[in-house]
């Protein structure tokens, strides 16, 4: 569907914008183009976080009704007109399938892109896997609620982390922003691991960078208004003069996607065994390996609430097919619910 989205753009030259405000800092820019100087050394990962606290949305009993002022059918769109199985119709989609990608794609897909602009790639991934569950409570949502996605660039792998619980059973009583984990003083944020030093991009508008001991070496602050390059944009019928182009966006979104179709082909393992397959893979088990102890910290019995260990999906870049899944292929698309269907010629 993106590809077809950028197809159309191009060839009725409309102007295109992604929601990826970040890519209008200047602060990141510069930020951006000072790491990839050389200023710390080799990229050794580019990580984005998603600390972002998720209650549980609750369970029902059986199907929900649809408020009167609501034009289901329109609602659901391509997807399934299946009877409404949440408490809440808006918002809560996110967690299920037919119609969301967890908070991989809904919040991470902004610190996706950042940790992306800093590795400086423009392909989806040549090799993807995923680990994760919907762990901590029983509620009916679907999609993972601690996840983490590893994109195995040649450069330098791109790691994103999804928690959604707080940093322990005891924060559970009083859930928030202040409850949730941290990683170098970053929760919702992208964090570049380098040869010497890393930088911190904790928001939309700021970035800092330290020394292989935590010291601030260098910072970077302010943005330009997303909305004013759009305008801009319009104005000069230049696709180019956007900060975030659709292209941009297009990719982005597509690594969380292809981090979950992963997870989604995956099957439950026990630690141990998770490990065994991580063996060879040193970054992958210490996101791993903190990834457990704070399922531990909220009370997760991993021996019997078992972790989802995903495929190991190879793909190529250029035609944006995987190479070893049939499975996988199928679920770069979905099956249309007519009319809703996106045309195979734009």
């Amino acid at each position: 569907e993106g590809r077809q989205m950028i197809a159309a753009a191009r060839q009725y030259k409309k102007i295109v914008q992604a929601g990826t405000q970040s890519r209008s800092s200047f602060a990141i820019r510069e930020a951006v183009a000072w790491v990839q100087a050389g200023n710390l050394g080799k990229i050794l990962v580019a990580r984005g976080l998603c600390y972002k606290p998720r209650q549980s949305i609750g369970k029902t009993d059986g199907p929900q009704t649809v408020p009167d002022n609501i034009n289901y059918d329109l609602w659901c769109g391509p997807a399934p007109l299946d009877p409404l199985r949440r408490k809440r119709l808006h918002y809560d989609w996110h967690w299920l399938w037919a119609y969301g990608c967890g908070d991989l794609g809904n919040q991470g897909i902004h610190e996706m892109d950042r940790a992306r602009w800093f590795l400086g790639e423009s392909e989806l991934a040549p090799r993807v896997f995923s680990v994760g569950g919907r762990l901590g409570y029983d509620d009916d949502g679907e999609t993972a609620n601690t996840q983490f996605i590893f994109h195995d660039y040649a450069k330098a792998p791109l790691i994103f982390e999804v928690r959604g619980l707080p940093r322990s059973k005891e924060a559970q009583k009083n859930w928030g922003s202040s409850t949730m984990d941290t990683l170098l003083g970053g929760r919702v944020a992208a964090i570049i691991h380098c040869e010497g030093g890393y930088i911190v991009n904790p928001d939309y508008n700021s970035a800092t960078a330290h020394d292989k001991e935590g010291k601030l070496i260098k910072s970077w602050k302010g943005a330009d208004d997303h909305y004013e390059n759009f305008i801009k944009a319009c104005r000069s019928r230049k696709h180019t003069d956007l900060n975030a182009d659709i292209a941009e966006g297009y990719v982005s979104s597509s690594l969380c996607h292809t981090g979950n179709i992963s997870y989604r082909l995956g099957s439950k393992k026990s630690p141990g065994e998770i490990r065994e397959r991580l063996q060879a893979n040193g970054a992958a088990l210490e996101t791993f390996g903190r990834m457990q102890e704070h399922l531990t910290a909220n009370g997760v019995d991993l021996e019997k609430d078992k972790l989802t260990i995903g495929e190991f999906l190879t793909m190529d870049p250029k035609t944006e097919r995987f190479t070893n899944s049939r499975e996988a292929d199928a679920q770069l698309t979905r099956l249309y619910r007519r009319p809703y269907v996106v045309p195979e010629k734009v």
